[in-house]
């Protein structure tokens, strides 16, 4: 699970342009700016691509943190 948060810090912090500053192991949806509805998207894509997985639906609206999106790709992988 190690792995795939810190590729995933990596993630987030590319898809929504973050800087040094923002703690994204607490970062929740709507936190910060870049974090609306059309960064959730970004993020979703960027996700998805980076870790060959596909998110239904339900687990888009359900991508509510750093730390939710930590467990729905560790669960896609293991499947």
């Amino acid at each position: 699970m190690a792995e795939v948060a810190g590729k995933l810090r990596e993630v987030f912090v590319e898809a929504l342009d973050l800087d040094g500053e923002v703690d994204v192991e607490n970062l929740k949806y709507r936190d910060i700016e870049a974090w609306d509805s059309v960064g959730h998207m970004a993020l979703v894509a960027a996700i998805e691509d980076e870790f060959d997985v596909e998110f239904d639906t339900d687990q888009v609206i359900d991508m509510s943190s750093f730390k939710v999106a930590v467990d729905m790709v560790t669960d896609l992988q293991n499947k």
